[in-house]
């Protein structure tokens, strides 16, 4: 199969939409990633997969925490600016979470401390142990076929 035939295949699962952070020497680094999932409950585990041609992706290795931020659905603009599809970062607003820098707003913020990093192709999958969660009862941004959608 080709690449092309494997994208559209995989565009037909509905993911929601996270910004993955983390912190180093005082910058915060980011990058808009929707192959995200929990991998266990006891201990309490997720997962983020990212390139390896990624600027992330010597930021995670470096990194000892991260955190997720699970958007909702006025949080688009924000999704873009860390997927670089823009450069305008006036709708971006950081605050703390256990000390690791989450986005304003997001319906779920995740604070986790690496666990494992696993091999992967050409990405690598982060494995981290959440550490502390924040949940907002409010709708995802999702992502179906290449476009974002809107929950209700």
């Amino acid at each position: 199969m080709d690449d092309r035939l494997f994208k559209a295949a995989m565009g037909k699962f509905t993911t929601g939409v996270t910004v993955l952070t983390t912190e180093l020497e005082g910058t915060v680094h980011g990058m808009t990633a929707n192959a995200f999932m929990s991998v266990s409950l006891e201990p309490k585990l997720i997962l983020i997969s990212v390139a390896k041609t990624a600027s992330m992706h010597e930021y995670m290795q470096e990194a000892d925490q991260f955190a997720i931020s699970v958007l909702g659905n006025g949080q688009e603009a924000v999704s873009r600016y860390f997927a670089r599809q823009t450069e305008d970062d006036s709708e971006v607003s950081f605050e703390r979470f256990e000390d690791r820098p989450v986005i304003e707003g997001a319906i779920t913020q995740l604070a986790c401390t690496k666990y494992n990093e696993v091999d992967a192709g050409d990405h690598t999958l982060f494995i981290g142990s959440v550490e502390n969660v924040t949940v907002q009862d409010e709708a995802p941004l999702v992502y179906f076929e290449g476009k974002y959608r809107y929950m209700e």
